[in-house]
């Protein structure tokens, strides 16, 4: 056989990249969304024989097929889903509470969100990497039947490793543990945080880390960017914020993480419980992973929807929920994102809302750690811009938070950033809550970023040189794989 090839090596790579180039061609036509996305890939498949056509197997294959869990889940513990049926929230006291037109994104999630909206929940804006790593830890501490902790980035830095010890001591004093680490994110430190818990006998796995020659094929291109903690079934932190020390000490970025109680607490768990069964094929539905239901009544504190995001079943999730909410906003969206590179769709709904009247404020950081990325931004921020959107460049620090109000009343936080690996690639967990208290803290949050920004114009985009807004624009051909 190999003389066969090496006799006949040229006739071989033609057949390999006939056949592969079909295989991807027909595959990219067959499954990509967009002509324009489809047409680039065949393109590229095409014109270059075998290389297109591995690097559209490495790249290019963004949708992944998953077992759901949720369902079985919900049979197995069927008494508590019908009790938290009891927080359930119907359009008409949306209505009553938050006005008429925000019953359309009570209706547009029961459309798109495999979730409920429910009463009964707590929602504590925590500010700064000190606090959010502090209760994290107290709450670990504080288990006494289950802890799930899924993440991005896990570094095995000063704060990484006292998360980890943490979850170790739960493990050791008998509490089910398990993490989830992404397996991009589990390299960002060398030796990884994974080998640390596993030598300590914690469950953890990486997420899609199968490797084939140093690649996680077939779905080398996605991962998950969920930030979930649930302690007890009882208590949930979701957010922003990667478990590293770069968030904490003086001159720390910034960002801004949530910790979760009520109903919503059981949803967020459902979440975590997915990906470790798409890891393990352990289905987490023995007695210390029961949902402990809270005391609130039912129709008070704040109506919080889980809103699931990736390539999977769940695909784009966040982006209808963030367009149903650009089309009902009637005096306000504001916006705080590290990274805005959204597709043209989500920016003609921004600018939209923007000529019927509505204020738009985006702000995002002056200075980003991803220089590349802030160079693309620059180059889309005239689409806005000449629409009346307003934006604002953050100072120093960096800012890692992902906030959105609408109408002093709607909240969108989470995991999404607002470019296309949050919004179509990667695996995403978010809250839509309806809640005055909190918008209001999270609009305070906004007016200190934007107390110390400096607004940027068209006429400042205008005035830099050619060669730099040459630059931009070719990091923003990229900004789709950024």
């Amino acid at each position: 056989m190999i003389d066969v090839i090496q006799t006949y090596w040229a006739e071989t790579l033609a057949l390999l990249s006939i056949v592969l180039g079909s295989l991807a061609a027909v595959h990219a036509a067959m499954t990509k969304r967009e002509v324009r996305s489809a047409l680039g890939w065949v393109g590229i498949i095409i014109l270059s024989p075998l290389v297109g056509a591995l690097i559209y197997g490495v790249v290019g294959i963004n949708r992944m097929r998953r077992a759901g869990v949720v369902h079985r889940r919900s049979l197995a513990l069927d008494d508590i889903w019908r009790d938290l049926s009891l927080y359930a929230i119907s359009r008409d006291v949306v209505a009553d509470h938050f006005g008429g037109r925000f019953d359309q994104m009570k209706g547009l999630g029961d459309r798109v969100a495999r979730h409920p909206l429910s009463s009964g929940n707590h929602v504590d804006l925590l500010p700064t990497g000190e606090e959010t790593f502090a209760a994290m830890r107290q709450a670990i501490d504080a288990a006494e039947a289950s802890v799930i902790l899924e993440t991005y980035i896990f570094d095995r830095d000063a704060i990484g490793l006292s998360i980890a010890d943490s979850l170790i001591r739960a493990h050791r004093r008998g509490v089910s543990v398990r993490v989830v680490v992404d397996a991009v994110g589990a390299r960002y430190s060398v030796p990884s945080i994974i080998g640390y818990l596993e030598d300590a006998g914690v469950p953890v796995v990486s997420f899609n880390g199968q490797v084939i020659v140093g690649l996680r094929l077939p779905y080398a291109n996605l991962r998950t960017h969920r930030k979930i903690l649930v302690a007890d079934g009882q208590v949930a932190f979701v957010g922003g914020m990667n478990l590293r020390e770069g968030f904490t000490g003086e001159g720390a970025a910034r960002d801004t993480h949530f910790r979760v109680t009520g109903p919503v607490v059981a949803d967020i768990l459902a979440v975590a419980a997915e990906d470790w069964y798409f890891e393990t094929n352990e289905l987490l539905v023995s007695p210390e992973w029961r949902v402990r239901l809270p005391d609130a009544v039912p129709g008070e504190g704040a109506y919080v929807r889980t809103i699931v995001s990736g390539p999977d079943s769940h695909l784009e999730t966040n982006l209808k929920m963030l367009l149903g909410a650009f089309s009902v906003a009637e005096e306000s969206i504001r916006i705080v994102s590290p990274y805005f590179l959204p597709d043209t769709t989500f920016l003609a709904a921004l600018n939209t809302a923007a000529r019927r009247g509505v204020r738009v404020e985006i702000v995002v950081p002056a200075e980003n750690n991803l220089a590349i990325v802030a160079r693309a931004m620059l180059a889309q921020m005239s689409e806005v811009l000449k629409e009346g959107c307003r934006v604002y460049l953050a100072a120093a620090p960096f800012d890692h938070s992902k906030l959105m109000i609408v109408d002093g009343k709607w909240c969108f936080i989470g995991s999404s950033n607002l470019d296309a690996r949050s919004l179509r690639l990667n695996f995403e967990i978010d809250l839509e809550v309806f809640d005055y208290a909190l918008a209001e803290q999270i609009g305070r949050r906004i007016d200190g970023l934007m107390a110390d920004a400096e607004e940027l114009t068209l006429d400042a985009l205008k005035a830099r040189s050619l060669p730099l807004r040459l630059l931009d624009r070719l990091f923003w051909l990229g900004s789709p794989y950024l």
